[in-house]
């Protein structure tokens, strides 16, 4: 059973663990780091220290790191790979990551496989490669799948195969029901982006992007219902 540790920040990643404990038979744990940190922190290490991260956390099969800041999120990273971690995410681009050079030598060093997503709602996309640990995760957690069930014109169920770890996808098919079939596309897309999603929002990206993978699994969702009901 795939062990997974969630380093949260403030609001950041609580949602994730939520989803985890209540869709999932994973294993989780989390360490929290304050919501504010200093603007530039020069010493990464000696600050990590301070934080007094569980080691169990870091050891876990997959670490997910809310840290959200690209000078201890390396440090946290090259922890949790010394520590045996097999696989890290992290959520937030690498704007939020640090310096790729430094990541792909923590990889290197360590044999771990490190994820830089900007939505985790992605991972496990067609393009993704392949890894044991991060594919174990996104047979449940990442790129929507769906099955739908269709009476009299309208979506009658909607079971969720794999949903965004945020929880959205969840929440997108419980109120799907009843929407006509014609009209399901587009309201998964509308549904995702009025959950209470922390993926950026503006004019592109974040969660627009969330929406339209939404989108695209309904409307392959209906495909296959229509092709396995002819």
């Amino acid at each position: 059973m795939l062990s997974i540790g969630i380093i949260t920040r403030g609001k950041y990643g609580r949602r994730l663990l939520d989803t985890i404990t209540r869709r999932t038979e994973f294993t989780v744990s989390s360490a929290d780091i304050p919501p504010t940190l200093p603007d530039f922190i020069d010493d990464p290490a000696p600050f990590v220290d301070n934080l007094d991260l569980d080691p169990g956390v870091l050891s876990s099969d997959l670490l997910i790191t809310y840290s959200l800041n690209p000078d201890i999120t390396p440090e946290i990273v090259e922890r949790a790979a010394s520590a045996g971690a097999k696989a890290v995410i992290i959520p937030g681009g690498w704007a939020m990551a640090g310096d790729p050079e430094q990541m792909k030598e923590i990889s290197a060093q360590y044999g771990t496989r490190i994820l830089v997503e900007d939505i985790c709602c992605d991972i496990g996309g067609d393009t993704y490669s392949p890894d044991p640990t991060i594919n174990e995760f996104a047979s449940v957690l990442g790129r929507p799948k769906l099955e739908v069930q269709v009476g009299d014109g309208k979506i009658s169920n909607v079971k969720v195969i794999c949903g965004a770890p945020c929880g959205s996808t969840w929440w997108m098919a419980e109120h799907l029901k009843g929407v006509p079939v014609s009209e399901a596309p587009a309201w998964a897309g509308l549904l995702v982006q009025q959950y209470p999603c922390r993926a950026v929002r503006g004019m592109t990206g974040g969660i627009h992007h969330s929406a339209e993978l939404h989108k695209r699994a309904m409307e392959a969702a209906i495909k296959k219902y229509y092709g396995d009901n002819d």
